[in-house]
């Protein structure tokens, strides 16, 4: 067998293969061989059959198993001597019909991955943000959870309904005349105006009406509207607003306290809103050095990724959005985009985290990082505490499914790498700006 390389990057190699015609010339007859121990053919006894009525009823089953066994010795043969860790599967990019009288040509392609060398990832520069819950952030949960805590009741005077009520509607979108069907009737549906659940231009037309009244109108949504079951169609609305309610907000005491958990007085409340704030203030600034980390890490060390991951990551991305719309009665398509689309939106996020693990897993093999019975059994504490399962349910979960074991192991092992790379560093801690304690406050929103 003979091959040739051609380079198209350091981690993307076509190989152009020729198998000899004697090589080819072997593996059909010893196909056809195979074929006349078994094969059934009327007028002739078992294993009596010519070869030439052989390949008359068996040509194209022969050649394909054929081709398929000369394919992959070959590539095997070849990935072998040119020592190659190859990611995935090769790809057939040429492959011409077998011909007996001929060698054996095709081309294919194959994914490495990486070969990374010594990673330098010490004496970082890195700056540590030493965010703080403040009193404002803790009275802002606390008004979240008295609107969580809400009750709505029918407004006491007669007025028409506003921003900010809650209508109790009966309506049908029409399309041509027609019931829609991503628009039946509806009775008595709560709808808070100026949410926009079915748009802004619905909630203005609500604007205005009183308790009892009916009415109709029109409503364009364009092709872009995130809705996809509405985008580009025109309907025709028949709404009654059956009834107003407004929001009323409960009072900030020790009773409301005790509503919200394992809690005896607002003062317990709030220290329990305060250590939350803080566990999530303490993600964060490991979140952010991580990003640093990962930035520098990547402009220390430029290296070609293979496609096949990214392409892997991609899909990982995209079934975790599907989960977490899922979670929330909703599917993916509601974005308004294809998958194809979505796929372009994340490749750059994509290309970044594949190159995270790849730099992870070169430290870790570098330092020759192991893990102890001990931080196993603290990765099985956060898995549990994390989904809000005991212990026991984590360790049942890993012992009926033990490849995932390996998984949750590398990721661990990512985890102390990075620990290792921040230790190895020289970290500034500074106080928050105030454009980072706006956004840390949007993030806590």
């Amino acid at each position: 067998m003979n091959f040739t390389v051609e380079d198209v990057s350091s981690v993307k190699k076509t190989l152009h293969i020729e198998v000899p015609n004697e090589t080819v010339v072997g593996e059909l007859d010893a196909a056809y061989n195979q074929l006349k121990k078994t094969a059934k053919v009327k007028g002739f006894r078992p294993g009596k059959a010519p070869r030439s009525v052989l390949e008359r009823m068996y040509k194209n089953d022969i050649s394909g198993d054929v081709v398929s066994k000369l394919i992959q010795s070959a590539l095997m043969e070849a990935i072998r001597e040119k020592e190659y860790n190859i990611i995935g599967q090769p790809e057939l990019v040429e492959a011409p019909e077998l011909d007996p009288a001929a060698d054996f040509k095709f081309t294919a392609s194959v994914e490495l991955r990486p070969e990374l060398g010594e990673i330098n990832f010490k004496e970082m520069k890195l700056t540590k943000t030493l965010y703080k819950a403040t009193d404002e952030e803790v009275e802002a949960q606390l008004q979240m959870l008295r609107r969580n805590g809400a009750k709505r009741e029918p407004i006491e005077e007669a007025r028409p309904v506003a921003d900010g009520d809650y209508a109790v509607l009966t309506y049908e979108g029409f399309k041509d005349g027609e019931s829609f069907e991503n628009t039946p009737l509806v009775e008595n549906q709560q709808m808070k105006v100026g949410a926009a659940a079915m748009s802004n231009q619905f909630d203005e037309q609500l604007v205005g009406m009183n308790a009892g009244d009916e009415k109709e109108f029109e409503i364009t949504y364009a092709d872009s509207y995130v809705n996809s079951n509405l985008a580009g169609n025109t309907l025709t609305f028949k709404v009654k607003l059956n009834q107003i309610l407004v929001e009323v907000l409960p009072e900030l005491t020790d009773e409301f306290a005790k509503t919200m958990g394992p809690f005896d007085s607002m003062d317990a409340l709030k220290e329990e809103i305060i250590k939350n704030l803080s566990e999530n203030y303490e993600k964060r600034m490991e979140q952010e050095l991580n990003e640093q980390v990962f930035s520098t890490l990547i402009e220390r060390h430029e290296f070609d990724v293979p496609g096949i991951m990214v392409e892997y990551e991609l899909d990982a991305i995209l079934a975790e959005a599907e989960r977490a719309f899922q979670m929330n009665g909703m599917n993916i398509e509601q974005l308004g985009k294809s998958r194809e689309e979505l796929r372009d939106q994340y490749r750059e996020l994509a290309d970044k985290q594949v190159r995270r693990h790849l730099l992870l897993a070169a430290i870790v093999q570098q330092e020759e990082m192991e893990l102890s019975d001990e931080e196993l059994e603290a990765g099985y504490a956060d898995m549990a505490a994390m989904v809000g399962q005991p212990v026991d349910a984590i360790h049942a979960f890993y012992q009926a499914n033990p490849d995932k074991i390996e998984v949750l192991k590398l990721t661990l092992l990512e985890k102390k790498a990075a620990r290792l790379i921040i230790e190895s560093s020289d970290v500034d801690e500074v106080e928050p700006t105030l454009e980072d304690a706006d956004a840390a406050e949007a993030d806590e929103a």
